[in-house]
Protein backbone atom coordinates (compact mmCIF):
# COMPACT_ATOMS: atom_id res chain seq x y z
CA UNK A 1 0.00 0.00 0.00
CA UNK A 2 1.16 3.51 -0.80
CA UNK A 3 -0.19 6.82 0.45
CA UNK A 4 -1.29 9.45 -2.05
CA UNK A 5 1.05 11.82 -0.16
CA UNK A 6 4.00 9.68 -1.31
CA UNK A 7 3.24 9.92 -5.05
CA UNK A 8 6.24 10.72 -7.22
CA UNK A 9 6.64 10.75 -11.00
CA UNK A 10 7.06 7.12 -12.08
CA UNK A 11 5.25 5.59 -9.06
CA UNK A 12 3.08 2.68 -10.18
CA UNK A 13 -0.27 2.02 -8.48
CA UNK A 14 -3.11 -0.43 -9.03
CA UNK A 15 -6.61 0.90 -9.76
CA UNK A 16 -9.60 -1.12 -10.95
CA UNK A 17 -7.40 -4.18 -11.53
CA UNK A 18 -4.96 -2.35 -13.82
CA UNK A 19 -1.53 -0.81 -13.30
CA UNK A 20 -1.21 2.99 -13.66
CA UNK A 21 1.99 5.06 -13.62
CA UNK A 22 2.00 8.58 -12.13
CA UNK A 23 3.00 11.03 -14.89
CA UNK A 24 2.26 14.26 -13.01
CA UNK A 25 1.12 15.00 -9.49
CA UNK A 26 0.26 18.10 -7.48
CA UNK A 27 -0.51 18.38 -3.77
CA UNK A 28 -3.24 20.99 -3.24
CA UNK A 29 -4.18 22.53 0.11
CA UNK A 30 -7.16 24.79 -0.43
CA UNK A 31 -7.92 27.50 2.11
CA UNK A 32 -11.19 25.80 2.94
CA UNK A 33 -11.64 22.04 3.12
CA UNK A 34 -9.19 19.16 3.23
CA UNK A 35 -6.06 18.70 1.14
CA UNK A 36 -6.05 16.53 -1.99
CA UNK A 37 -3.66 15.21 -4.63
CA UNK A 38 -4.38 15.91 -8.30
CA UNK A 39 -2.71 13.38 -10.61
CA UNK A 40 -2.29 12.48 -14.25
CA UNK A 41 -2.03 8.70 -14.60
CA UNK A 42 -0.97 6.59 -17.58
CA UNK A 43 -2.21 3.02 -18.00
CA UNK A 44 0.88 0.83 -18.41
CA UNK A 45 -0.89 -1.71 -20.65
CA UNK A 46 -2.94 0.48 -22.98
CA UNK A 47 -1.11 3.82 -22.69
CA UNK A 48 -4.36 5.68 -21.95
CA UNK A 49 -3.95 8.85 -19.84
CA UNK A 50 -6.44 9.68 -17.10
CA UNK A 51 -6.68 12.55 -14.63
CA UNK A 52 -7.75 11.60 -11.13
CA UNK A 53 -7.97 13.30 -7.74
CA UNK A 54 -7.27 11.51 -4.44
CA UNK A 55 -7.76 12.62 -0.84
CA UNK A 56 -4.48 13.47 0.91
CA UNK A 57 -3.26 10.38 2.77
CA UNK A 58 -5.55 7.98 0.89
CA UNK A 59 -4.01 4.49 0.80
CA UNK A 60 -3.80 2.72 -2.57
CA UNK A 61 -2.31 -0.64 -3.54
CA UNK A 62 1.05 -0.31 -5.27
CA UNK A 63 1.50 -2.32 -8.45
CA UNK A 64 4.51 -4.61 -8.61
CA UNK A 65 6.26 -3.99 -11.92
CA UNK A 66 9.32 -6.16 -12.49
CA UNK A 67 12.32 -4.84 -14.43
CA UNK A 68 14.77 -7.16 -16.11
CA UNK A 69 17.84 -6.13 -18.07
CA UNK A 70 17.70 -7.53 -21.60
CA UNK A 71 19.89 -7.10 -24.64
CA UNK A 72 18.38 -6.39 -28.05
CA UNK A 73 19.75 -8.99 -30.46
CA UNK A 74 18.05 -8.51 -33.84
CA UNK A 75 14.73 -7.84 -35.59
CA UNK A 76 12.96 -10.85 -37.10
CA UNK A 77 9.99 -10.17 -39.41
CA UNK A 78 7.69 -7.99 -37.27
CA UNK A 79 9.16 -9.10 -33.93
CA UNK A 80 12.21 -7.97 -32.00
CA UNK A 81 14.38 -10.56 -30.24
CA UNK A 82 15.69 -9.74 -26.74
CA UNK A 83 17.91 -11.88 -24.52
CA UNK A 84 17.76 -11.95 -20.72
CA UNK A 85 21.23 -11.04 -19.44
CA UNK A 86 21.03 -13.43 -16.45
CA UNK A 87 19.32 -16.56 -17.77
CA UNK A 88 20.18 -16.13 -21.50
CA UNK A 89 16.53 -16.85 -22.38
CA UNK A 90 15.31 -15.16 -25.55
CA UNK A 91 11.99 -13.34 -25.84
CA UNK A 92 10.14 -12.03 -28.88
CA UNK A 93 8.56 -8.60 -28.45
CA UNK A 94 6.17 -6.86 -30.81
CA UNK A 95 6.67 -3.23 -31.83
CA UNK A 96 3.58 -2.23 -29.79
CA UNK A 97 5.16 -3.70 -26.64
CA UNK A 98 8.37 -1.73 -27.13
CA UNK A 99 6.68 1.63 -27.67
CA UNK A 100 7.90 4.83 -29.33
CA UNK A 101 11.54 4.22 -28.36
CA UNK A 102 11.76 1.52 -31.02
CA UNK A 103 13.32 4.02 -33.42
CA UNK A 104 16.47 4.11 -31.25
CA UNK A 105 17.01 0.34 -30.93
CA UNK A 106 20.31 -0.91 -32.26
CA UNK A 107 21.75 -4.40 -32.05
CA UNK A 108 23.59 -5.09 -28.80
CA UNK A 109 21.79 -2.34 -26.85
CA UNK A 110 20.74 -3.11 -23.27
CA UNK A 111 17.24 -2.06 -22.16
CA UNK A 112 14.94 -2.69 -19.19
CA UNK A 113 11.91 -4.83 -20.02
CA UNK A 114 8.95 -4.14 -17.71
CA UNK A 115 6.53 -6.92 -16.76
CA UNK A 116 3.30 -6.78 -14.77
CA UNK A 117 1.53 -10.00 -13.74
CA UNK A 118 3.82 -11.94 -16.09
CA UNK A 119 2.89 -9.87 -19.17
CA UNK A 120 5.33 -7.52 -20.88
CA UNK A 121 4.04 -3.96 -20.63
CA UNK A 122 6.92 -1.95 -22.04
CA UNK A 123 10.59 -1.37 -22.60
CA UNK A 124 12.65 1.40 -21.00
CA UNK A 125 15.58 2.45 -23.15
CA UNK A 126 18.64 4.22 -21.75
CA UNK A 127 18.09 7.98 -21.35
CA UNK A 128 20.58 8.68 -24.14
CA UNK A 129 22.08 6.75 -27.05
CA UNK A 130 24.92 7.43 -29.47
CA UNK A 131 23.97 6.91 -33.13
CA UNK A 132 25.55 7.71 -36.48
CA UNK A 133 24.05 10.31 -38.82
CA UNK A 134 23.05 8.47 -42.02
CA UNK A 135 21.55 11.38 -43.96
CA UNK A 136 21.46 15.17 -43.61
CA UNK A 137 21.85 18.24 -45.77
CA UNK A 138 25.36 19.67 -45.97
CA UNK A 139 26.05 22.72 -43.84
CA UNK A 140 26.76 25.96 -45.67
CA UNK A 141 29.86 27.93 -44.71
CA UNK A 142 28.95 30.61 -42.19
CA UNK A 143 25.76 28.87 -41.04
CA UNK A 144 27.27 27.75 -37.74
CA UNK A 145 27.09 31.29 -36.34
CA UNK A 146 23.30 31.45 -36.70
CA UNK A 147 22.69 28.51 -34.36
CA UNK A 148 20.05 27.00 -36.63
CA UNK A 149 18.89 23.41 -36.85
CA UNK A 150 18.39 21.01 -39.74
CA UNK A 151 16.76 17.57 -39.98
CA UNK A 152 18.94 14.46 -39.85
CA UNK A 153 18.14 10.78 -40.24
CA UNK A 154 20.10 8.47 -37.95
CA UNK A 155 21.40 4.96 -38.63
CA UNK A 156 18.31 3.41 -36.99
CA UNK A 157 15.91 5.48 -39.14
CA UNK A 158 15.01 7.99 -36.42
CA UNK A 159 14.69 11.62 -37.51
CA UNK A 160 15.85 14.46 -35.24
CA UNK A 161 16.91 18.10 -35.49
CA UNK A 162 20.69 18.70 -35.32
CA UNK A 163 22.90 21.81 -35.51
CA UNK A 164 24.02 22.93 -38.96
CA UNK A 165 27.65 21.81 -38.47
CA UNK A 166 26.72 18.10 -38.13
CA UNK A 167 27.60 16.06 -41.23
CA UNK A 168 26.95 12.54 -42.51
CA UNK A 169 29.01 10.00 -40.55
CA UNK A 170 29.12 12.03 -37.32
CA UNK A 171 28.16 10.21 -34.14
CA UNK A 172 25.58 12.16 -32.13
CA UNK A 173 24.20 11.67 -28.64
CA UNK A 174 20.38 11.74 -28.55
CA UNK A 175 17.97 11.98 -25.60
CA UNK A 176 15.52 9.08 -26.13
CA UNK A 177 12.83 10.67 -23.93
CA UNK A 178 12.54 13.97 -25.79
CA UNK A 179 14.06 13.11 -29.22
CA UNK A 180 16.59 15.93 -28.89
CA UNK A 181 20.23 16.30 -29.90
CA UNK A 182 22.60 16.38 -26.90
CA UNK A 183 26.00 16.62 -28.54
CA UNK A 184 28.60 15.08 -30.82
CA UNK A 185 30.63 12.05 -29.81
CA UNK A 186 34.10 11.14 -31.01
Amino acid sequence: MISSNDFRTGTTIELDGQAWRVVEFQHVKPGKGSAFVRTKLKNVQSGAVNERTFRAGEMLPSAVVDKSEMQFLYPENENYIFMNMESYDQSELKASEIGPGIKYLKEGMTASVLTYNGAIIGVELPNSVVLEVAQTDPGVRGDTATGGLKPAILSTGASIQVPLFVTIGDKVKVDTRSDTYLGREQ
